[in-house]
């Protein structure tokens, strides 16, 4: 379907196996490509959304300097946004427990930002979906976290496994956002490369 990007090498700048499966859905051909230690930080003026849009440029500068003319570079990065502040990945088991807690009964947002770049231009975007969380008990929080070790996920859940089916109560926006890549929203932005 993507024919126009038969010109590019395709390179997914993310360990994310939620992000290789999501592009993997597309059709498109890619290869992984990381870096060691990519900086993640982002400035305090920021705030919701434009705060995973610049980290995702901010990865796209990091790999600038080693691309190759005719290589296409997509970077992303997802935060989950509560009472205006970043629930990031947790710190082990106490961490994510905490912050299952804090979404129970709730709504929040989740930002993910997306960078393409080429040697030649750069483009980036953000995508929202507001994510209603049903009121868990401790022992739901404790299950999930002891069996699904969400401590490389932003928020400490992935919508995609056990807390999703019995968390979640609704959804606005895209669930594959929610994943850590708003796939509709790329494609979209891939047609017109």
């Amino acid at each position: 379907m993507l024919k126009n990007l038969e010109k590019y090498r395709v390179i997914l700048a993310s360990n994310s196996p939620r992000r290789k499966e999501l592009l993997a859905g597309l059709g498109v051909e890619y290869e992984v490509r990381t870096l060691p230690d990519v900086d993640e930080s982002y400035p305090d003026t920021l705030t919701g959304a434009a705060i995973p849009e610049y980290i995702a440029r901010e990865k796209a500068a990091a790999y600038r300097s080693l691309m190759q003319p005719g290589e296409l570079l997509i970077t992303a990065d997802t935060i989950v946004w509560l009472d205006g502040q970043v629930l990031g990945k947790p710190h082990g088991r106490d961490g994510a427990i905490e912050m299952l807690h804090r979404l129970s009964g709730r709504e929040h947002q989740v930002f993910t930002g997306v960078c393409l770049t080429t040697t030649e231009w750069q483009r980036s975007f953000t995508a929202t979906s507001d994510v209603l969380f049903d009121t868990l008990t401790e022992e739901e929080i404790t299950y999930y976290v002891d069996h699904y070790q969400p401590f490389d996920k932003a928020g400490a859940y992935g919508i995609q496994e056990w807390i999703g089916y019995v968390g979640v109560k609704s959804i606005r926006g895209s669930f594959y956002n929610i994943m850590g890549l708003p796939i509709q929203k790329l494609y979209g932005e891939l047609k017109r490369v």
